[in-house]
């Protein structure tokens, strides 16, 4: 039986392998159907990073900026679109996307929020803005 053994060996060691790379970061994470184009567009200057520097995440005081220290953490200067769509895909719900925390927790009555409600549900500028937020998933 050893015999037969050592008889397979060197046909074992001819075997070739597949090196597949790494394991890419976003498996599970929602890509949603705009992608990270629709991100640097459309969310985060309206969400984000808006002119108006009392709503966004990242408006003044640091909150989900590289001086925030929260678990959302967009890179701001310079700016990452790369990086921060990575950021917000974590905060995704490609399934039910009006539940995106991204979403949720800005809003009023939603989730609580450290940083204070940035939307109020029934305000037209803010409705407006969800719906832009929504057809990110379109």
């Amino acid at each position: 039986m050893g015999s037969r053994f050592l008889a397979l060996v060197p046909l074992l060691g001819g075997c070739p392998t597949v090196d597949l790379g790494d394991t890419p970061t976003d498996i599970g994470l929602c890509n949603p159907a705009g992608g990270i184009e629709y991100f640097e567009a459309m969310i985060w200057p309206e969400f984000v990073r808006p002119a108006d520097t009392m709503k966004g995440c990242t408006r003044t005081g640091g909150c989900h900026d590289e001086a925030g220290g929260n678990a959302l953490g967009f890179r701001t200067q310079p700016v990452d679109f790369a990086f921060n769509y990575r950021q917000a895909q974590v905060f995704l719900n490609c399934g039910t996307p009006e539940a995106s925390q991204l979403l949720t927790k800005p809003r009023a009555g939603l989730d609580a929020h450290g940083g204070g409600d940035l939307f109020v549900a029934g305000n037209a500028a803010d409705d407006a803005a969800v719906a832009s937020f929504l057809a990110w998933f379109d």
